[in-house]
């Protein structure tokens, strides 16, 4: 179960990354955020942002055009 939950769907790039970095602040170090959004480059995006921050993106999928992210804060 993520410490938190953000619905991303609906919003393009950049939304989704700025949304889950803010949401990140309200994790604890070692807890997860769970995203989701429907903007196809979300894929290459959150892959890059958790390589850029050190964060780490534990799950990816995506079904009915819905694209899930599991993010760890370090």
């Amino acid at each position: 179960m993520p410490d938190k939950i953000l619905d991303a769907k609906g919003l393009n790039c950049p939304l989704p990354i700025l949304k889950a970095k803010k949401a990140l602040q309200d994790v604890p170090a070692g807890g997860t955020l769970e995203v989701w959004a429907t903007d196809p480059g979300s894929v290459a995006d959150f892959t890059a942002f958790c390589r850029a921050t050190g964060h780490h993106l534990r799950e990816q999928d995506g079904a009915d055009g819905v694209y899930r992210f599991l993010i760890e804060r370090v």
